[in-house]
This record gives C-alpha cells, sequence and structure tokens, in this order.
C-alpha cells in the first residue's frame, strides 16, 4: 500500500540557495511536498459520534536522517486526523536519495496492513542508528475504549519496510493515560534506541485520589527484537500532582551520556484543572539509560495560550501548537547543550516568542533565555532544534507576521528557518522556507487548528532537513508535509531587520495540558 509521491525534489539544492539568498520575504519555498496519497481513506476503524476525520490531512511530523548516507531520509506524521484525538493511522515517508519521496504505512494501528490492534495512533517519532538501522515510535489507542500503550518497530532498508512490531507497554484503565512518545537510537551504540513518554495515572475521587504522571521508558539493545520492561525513571510522586510531558532523549556522541528533556507539570488539584508550576528540566543517565540523575531545572515555562491575535476569544480560531513542549538538541563535537521553546518573557506574557537556552557543563547551569525569532511583533510558534558537526544550530517555527490588524478571516502563517554557528545565538540569520498559508484551514483538534505538537529537524552532512506542514484551501486536502535540503545561511553582523506588522495581544493565562494526543 505505498504510494509513490508525485513531487520530485530533483533540483532542490540549486532551489535552496536561490532562496537562501533572497530577502526575507521572497515568494521561492525551498522545500518540497513530501506527502501523497491517502493510504486510510476507506479505512472507517475508530469513528465515533463526535469524532470528525480530516480526509487525507498530514500533521505532526518528524524527521531521522542516515548519518551515514544524508540522502537517506524517514519522515513520518499522523495520517486523517480525528477531531476528538489522534488519527486513523500514521505513515512514514521515506527516499534513499533526498529527492524522491515514497509513503509506507506505519504498523500502529488497526487501519494499517499489519498494525497493531488499535483503533487510532498518535505521536509518531522515527530516529537513525549509527548503522542505518531505523526505529519508530507510535501512539496507540482506541477511541471507544480505555485501552491505550506505546508501540514500536524497526526498519533495516531506510523505512521501506518495518519488522519486530513491539507493544511496549499496554493499559486498560481508565484512570491511564500513555502519552507524548519519542524514540532516540543511540549514537555510538549500534542497535540500541529508548522510547520514553509520560504515563498519567488519575484517580479524582474517594480515599484514594491522587495525579501523577512520572516519565516512563524501555531500551532495545538488540535492533528492537526485544526490549527491556516498560518502567518509570523520573519519579513525580514526589510532588504531589504532578507529571512529565514532552520526554525527548538526546545523547551526545562524544561521552555516551543521555539527557532526557521535559516539561515538569504541577496543578494545584487532583483533577488538573490549574497548574501551579510548569517548568523545564533534564535528568541524565550515563549508563545506557539503566540509572538516571535527579532533575535539573532549566526554566519556567511562560507560554501563554496559542491565539489568532485578532480574534483572541473566538473558539473557532483557537490554535493548537507547541506550548509546553521543549526542544533539544547537542553539539557533538563538544557536547554543549541547547534547548529551544515557546515563551513570553520578551513580551511582558503577552503572546509567544522562540527562546532559546544553553548549558556548557553537561546540563548542570543553563544560560537566561534568548530570543530566536526575528519579528518580535508576531506571536510565534513550535520550536524545533538541530546542531551538525561544525556546531552550526538550525531552528524552525511558525509565525503570524504577515496578519493585519483587522483581518479576522484568515490566519496568515509561515514556518522561518533561524541558523547560526557556535556562540552566535543572539544574531540568528533567519529565512522564511514555507509558503504563506491559512492556520485556520488545518484540522481542529482537541481545543485548536493543528499543524502538530512539534515539528522536525535534523542535521544532514553540511546542511539540515527540516519536515512541516503547511494547509492548502482544499477540505478534502486539508494539509501536506513538505521537506528539503537547506544550506546554513551566511550568518549576520548584526540583528536583522524584518517586516513585522506591530501589534499587541491580549494577556492570556499560561496554557498546561495533562495530555496531547
Amino acid at each position: 500500500m505505498s504510494v509513490r509521491s508525485s513531487v520530485s525534489m530533483a533540483g532542490a539544492v540549486l532551489l535552496v540557495m536561490a532562496a537562501l539568498a533572497s530577502p526575507a520575504g521572497a515568494e521561492a519555498q525551498p522545500v518540497q511536498r513530501v506527502s501523497a496519497g491517502d493510504p486510510f481513506a476507506e479505512c472507517t476503524i475508530g469513528s465515533t459520534d463526535d469524532g470528525v476525520s480530516d480526509p487525507a490531512s498530514e500533521v505532526e511530523p518528524w524527521i531521522a536522517v542516515d548519518p551515514r548516507h544524508p540522502g537517506r531520509v524517514i519522515g513520518a506524521f499522523q495520517q486523517d486526523r480525528w477531531s476528538d484525538g489522534g488519527a486513523k493511522g500514521v505513515v512514514a515517508t521515506y527516499s534513499k536519495d533526498g529527492r524522491h519521496f515514497t509513503e509506507t504505512p506505519l504498523p500502529f494501528s488497526a487501519c494499517a496492513p499489519g498494525g497493531v490492534d488499535y483503533q487510532r495512533a498518535s505521536d509518531v517519532w522515527v530516529s537513525f542508528g549509527p548503522d542505518g538501522v531505523a526505529y519508530a515510535s507510535g501512539l496507540a489507542f482506541d477511541a471507544t475504549t480505555p485501552r491505550n500503550g506505546v508501540a514500536a518497530a524497526t526498519s533495516y532498508d531506510g523505512g521501506r519496510t518495518w519488522k519486530h512490531v513491539s507493544q511496549l507497554i499496554a493499559d486498560t484503565d481508565p484512570a491511564i493515560v500513555d502519552d507524548k512518545n519519542s524514540v532516540t537510537a543511540d549514537p555510538v551504540h549500534p542497535g540500541v534506541a529508548y522510547q520514553v513518554w509520560d504515563r498519567i495515572d488519575q484517580v479524582t475521587s474517594g480515599p484514594g485520589a491522587h495525579y501523577t504522571g512520572p516519565s516512563y521508558i524501555a531500551i532495545t539493545r538488540d535492533h528492537g527484537k526485544t526490549w527491556t520492561p516498560a518502567h518509570p525513571f523520573v519519579d513525580t510522586s514526589v510532588v504531589p500532582n504532578s507529571q512529565t510531558i514532552g520526554n525527548v532523549i538526546v545523547a551526545d556522541p562524544r561521552t555516551d551520556v543521555l539527557y532526557d528533556f521535559f516539561e515538569w507539570q504541577t496543578y494545584t488539584d487532583v483533577n488538573a484543572t490549574t497548574p501551579s508550576d510548569l517548568h523545564f528540566a533534564v535528568v541524565n543517565s550515563t549508563d545506557q539509560g539503566r540509572t538516571w540523575s535527579r532533575p535539573v531545572k532549566i526554566g519556567a515555562d511562560t507560554s501563554v495560550a496559542e491565539v489568532d491575535p485578532n480574534a483572541p476569544d473566538d473558539p473557532d480560531k483557537a490554535l493548537r501548537g507547541g506550548a509546553n513542549l521543549v526542544s533539544a538538541a547537542v553539539d557533538p563535537a563538544t557536547g554543549e547543550l541547547y534547548a529551544t521553546y515557546q515563551g513570553s518573557d520578551f513580551t511582558a506574557g503577552r503572546y509567544n516568542d522562540i527562546e532559546l537556552v544553553h548549558s556548557t557543563d553537561g546540563g548542570r547551569t543553563w544560560s537566561a533565555p534568548v530570543r530566536v525569532n526575528q519579528a518580535p511583533n508576531a506571536p510565534a510558534f513550535t520550536p524545533s532544534i538541530a546542531v551538525d558537526r561544525r556546531g552550526t544550530v538550525a531552528i524552525t517555527y511558525y509565525d503570524l507576521r504577515y496578519l493585519q490588524p483587522g483581518n479576522t478571516t484568515t490566519l496568515p502563517t509561515a514556518m522561518w528557518y533561524a541558523t547560526f554557528p557556535r556562540g552566535g545565538e543572539r544574531y540568528p540569520t533567519e529565512r522564511r522556507i514555507s509558503r504563506v498559508f491559512d492556520w485556520l484551514k488545518a484540522p481542529y483538534a482537541g481545543w485548536g487548528h493543528f499543524l502538530g505538537d512539534y515539528e522536525g529537524i535534523a542535521a544532514a552532512g553540511g546542511g539540515f532537513r527540516p519536515i512541516l506542514v503547511e494547509t492548502n484551501n482544499d477540505p478534502k486536502n486539508s494539509t501536506d508535509a513538505f521537506s528539503g535540503l537547506l544550506a546554513p545561511s551566511a550568518n549576520a553582523a548584526g540583528p536583522q531587520v524584518v517586516p513585522a506588522t506591530p501589534r499587541l495581544t491580549t494577556p492570556r493565562h499560561p496554557n498546561a495540558h495533562p495530555f496531547r494526543r
């Protein structure tokens, strides 16, 4: 059931170089569509009375690049997003040459051939090991029963086929929710990979009322043939009514140290209705995930609700982006750690910027945040980060700088690509890499129009390869995934002047979500 993409990426490098040499507002788009068709179009599994599935929609993409062969790429995304949680399934799009992409369903829902027996899937993630073996992770769950869990699969052929389909955890208790999983292949040890997620346990009444959400891990040391029993490694019971969310491991190839980044959320009550403390944190392991340090606070989460600035109280125009999640990377040459996230430190709580912090001492201490996005009067969302072997840092994000005052019918949005050399985070060079598209055309998922809680970017040889979602004007194909090979931009000597629409947004309260399927 693979589908050959109708769009070739031939000539992408020339397009990239031309685009990066153009002014920031130029129309050149150095990415190409890498999604095509709808392998789940005929599948009705997972239907509910209240749920609406957006046909042929692709959202929340991730990407991995083979460290031995930068042309070997695997992207992955949710396919046919449901309005009340998850998607019909998740799909991989793979390439052997970085130019031509083919789709194949990942086996993480019953809509996929050979998939695990669950009605829906979400939160797909992929990672390449040092030997070119790829690992995939997916959240699998039912819409009509409390069954849910995390699944894994392995590819030996660059994403064309997937083997060793495994269920790492299977929960049936209505009080327990597995959420926000990711997988990271060990960059030094072939066959070793780590899956992490949060597992929320919430009993809201009676003498045993409690709320907790520890980080869980499962490890393979034989290319995914077997995984260790899933078990907690960050204990949130030490603080009442707490959980982690958005666990992601990055590994330092020089030292073999693993770093797991996440947000720690604490609520005032067992129902998790009001957050009292939101902060980003990190733990580390020096023995391939067998034991872990105590959490170190990175910084406060000051993100505010993601809204249309011209209609902040209109529920039909609510947005869903990357608030409360952290994207992290390590410099493979020096071990310097970076973390980026949405925050409102530079706007006095009015709207979100893209903030960046770093650590040069193995995560023990962290710098003050700097603002990365170069249109300071426009809200920015959903950052992703990667660092290459030369120490060049690349960050992608969406923003709303093209939105004009008084426009309440569309929400012009674009994705931007900022790069800087090691130490140059205060003066990044920024380029637009997407079309300007209408975010309000995206599927409505949970509490807002949804492009993804995360997007992806990976170092690829001498450049970077992002993957992102743009909307279309066709309700039968509301979104597509795009990717391309981008060269690092020449670093500017000082701050860039980028056109932006001056605006003020209505102050919003911090938004935290116990789980984000």
